[in-house]
């Protein structure tokens, strides 16, 4: 069973309230299994909200405002939920893809927090606990390899 980030698949959970619709991951699910995630949802942050990057050690909102407690629940709830999924299924967790340069699921680079569309290296929240886990993350960016 594969993670796929929910906005990938035009679920509306984007920041702006739209999607990241992404035909190539749609194709993939077709034949996979797998389960949606949107950690920024799971987090009870809303749909729409203001944008959010990591700064240092926090998640913060471009108002300032820190979410970096919905964000760790959110990607906590997450985990715990796939996890919980693929135990029932009976499934091995065989990978992710997940949406680039989030807070929440960007892998290897992530928005700097100046809000100006520049990356850094580092890893979303949600990202980092899977990576910790060992779970093969890709975003969409990647040609998918499963």
């Amino acid at each position: 069973m594969y993670i796929v980030s929910a906005c990938l698949l035009g679920q509306n959970c984007k920041y702006n309230g739209g999607n990241n619709l992404n035909e190539e991951v749609v194709e993939f699910c077709k034949n996979h299994k797998y389960v949606t995630v949107c950690p920024e949802s799971a987090g009870k942050l809303p749909t729409p909200r203001p944008p959010a990057e990591r700064v240092g050690a926090s998640i913060l909102t471009k108002e300032g405002k820190d979410v970096t407690d919905a964000f760790v629940r959110g990607a906590d709830i997450s985990l715990k939920s796939c996890m919980e999924m693929a135990r029932i299924s009976g499934e091995e967790i065989e990978g992710a893809i997940l949406k680039a340069n989030s807070p929440s699921c960007g892998i290897g680079q992530i928005y700097d927090g100046t809000f100006s569309g520049t990356l850094t290296e580092g890893n979303g929240v949600f990202a980092g606990m899977l990576k910790r886990l060992g779970v093969e993350i890709i975003t969409e960016k990647e040609k998918i390899k499963w």
